[in-house]
């Protein structure tokens, strides 16, 4: 549904959020925390920094903070910053155009599905993985990953 670097970026924010009361988050201790290689989660807090949803600090004791607060950052604005040309749709037929005057056999369908998707990015926010689930009435998780 969203790309690697966008699921990292997504990754990242929750981690800072998780520390942001004790200080800004190296990006050495993100890279440790999130098992992943220094120099591609540095370009992709790069992208987060310049999209307005980090702030950055140098020196000892320096890293990345959340210019907002949790509850502020939605989901589906991080993956946009990452992914700006997200909202171009491929048809999932492989057709090379899919639309509602020229749907293919999965259109209508699929529509629905991505559109509870785009609400579900655009409705939760980073605050909202920061809480514990809820259950819901059949014993589940209210957040279904």
């Amino acid at each position: 549904m969203i790309s690697r670097t966008a699921s990292i970026a997504l990754r990242a924010l929750l981690c800072i959020a998780e520390r942001q009361e004790l200080g800004p988050v190296s990006a050495k201790v993100l890279a440790r925390n999130l098992e992943l290689p220094r120099n591609y989660l540095s370009k992709t807090l790069y992208r987060l920094v310049q999209g307005g949803l980090l702030q950055t600090t140098r020196g000892r004791g320096g890293g990345y903070l959340l210019t907002a607060p949790a509850a502020e950052v939605s989901l589906g604005r991080i993956v946009d910053v990452i992914d700006p040309d997200g909202s171009q749709r491929r048809c999932l037929l492989g057709r090379p155009e899919c639309s509602d005057s020229s749907p293919c056999a999965m259109h209508g369908r699929w529509c629905e599905v991505r559109e509870a998707i785009d609400r579900f990015f655009a409705e939760t926010t980073v605050g909202d993985l920061l809480r514990p689930p809820a259950p819901d009435h059949r014993g589940r998780s209210s957040i279904h990953t």
